[in-house]
């Protein structure tokens, strides 16, 4: 019975030797795939990355992770038209990670995730004098307000998405004006379309919902490519 017991001891302490060993390495891990996404996206916060399932070691061996969390705040994306649009917050998990031979890429079965646009951001991307805000008189609205020709003007416009990477907003209707082409003239400050760069291979814009305080959009892949 001695011998059993000091079995027993050894074998619970060898199995905490092996966790702490094991969180170690996540953490290391976790640590060292922060900070390689600031330096290649440019942030100025280090995102939060958190590697799911145990243990761990054993995954890096048969080089396949469960899950892989990612939070990201402040990612500033180009919209095109030397515009950028700033993405308030990114989440995203991706599932069944698969790496490569030498550890320089990676791609997950499946990538689900949410992103947040505030109205404050997403004004700045539509350009000077136009503010974009709330529309309570709808589904997925928005109200843009600013001024032409020294007139104030404000459209109703609907927000969709479109080929995947792409934010659509477009006004419904136009104001009234009796200045000749004036339903273009509004619509080129009115309608915008701003695309979210530097999604990865396989990923997608998928959903779209206004709140009252900013655009939050859902992200969804299959195969999901991930380069080092």
């Amino acid at each position: 019975m001695r011998a059993l017991r000091i079995t027993l001891i050894v074998v619970v302490i060898l199995g905490g030797l092996f966790v702490a060993a094991d969180r170690i390495a996540v953490y290391m891990a976790e640590s060292k795939a922060a900070d390689k996404i600031k330096s290649s996206q440019g942030l100025t916060t280090t995102p939060n990355v958190s590697i799911k399932g145990f243990p761990f070691l054993t995954q890096v061996v048969g080089k396949e992770l469960d899950e892989v969390d990612v939070g990201v705040d402040g990612l500033t994306t180009d919209a095109g038209d030397g515009r950028n649009v700033r993405v308030t917050e990114l989440d995203a998990q991706l599932h069944n990670v698969r790496i490569s031979g030498n550890f320089s890429s990676a791609s997950a079965d499946r990538a689900t995730g949410s992103a947040h646009i505030s109205y404050a951001d997403l004004s700045q991307a539509a350009g000077p004098g136009i503010t974009v805000g709330y529309d309570p008189s709808g589904t997925n609205k928005v109200k843009i307000t600013g001024s032409l020709l020294g007139l104030s003007l404000t459209a109703h416009s609907q927000v969709t998405i479109v080929n995947g990477n792409t934010i659509r907003l477009h006004a419904e209707s136009i104001p009234g004006g009796s200045i000749p082409q004036w339903e273009d003239k509004v619509r080129e400050k009115a309608d915008m379309e701003r695309k979210i760069d530097g999604l990865p291979t396989g990923m997608r814009l998928d959903k779209v919902e206004t709140s009252k305080d900013g655009i939050d959009v859902s992200v969804a892949g299959n195969n999901v490519q991930l380069t080092g």
